[in-house]
């Protein structure tokens, strides 16, 4: 269902207020639809992790139990690697509760809400 003409104005409000509040917020949530993994990460964990599984198992199965260690060590690098974020995607961790409560307590939330109860108030 396609959005009004106030509403699409009304989202612009808000999308303007946001990236004058707080412009880091805006950039991670407009940046949310973006992939976190990188590809060559991926490939290169994945490729390492099968590596790992591979010395792993042959070491098991030679009863080399140093090479066994080795490979399970290389195979967790693996799978650390591809599923690790890049830098520019982990730009937006380590934002703790004391941020989560002063964005609630910011005038931008509380004109939020007061639009939203104004928006349900009108409803029948």
């Amino acid at each position: 269902m396609p959005l009004s003409e106030r509403e699409q104005k009304l989202l612009e409000q808000l999308e303007q207020q946001l990236n004058a509040e707080d412009p880091h917020f805006a950039t991670s949530m407009s940046e949310s639809g973006t992939s976190r993994f990188s590809t060559t990460r991926l490939v290169a964990g994945a490729v390492t992790a099968a590596v790992g599984l591979g010395a792993l198992l042959w070491g098991v199965s030679q009863q080399f139990i140093w090479l066994g260690i080795i490979g399970f060590i290389v195979m967790a690098a693996g799978v650390y690697v591809a599923t690790s974020r890049s830098r520019q995607a982990a730009g937006g961790r380590g934002h703790g509760s004391a941020a989560a409560a002063a964005k609630k307590n910011s005038p931008f939330m509380a004109n939020l809400e007061q639009r939203w109860e104004e928006r349900r108030n009108q409803e029948p």
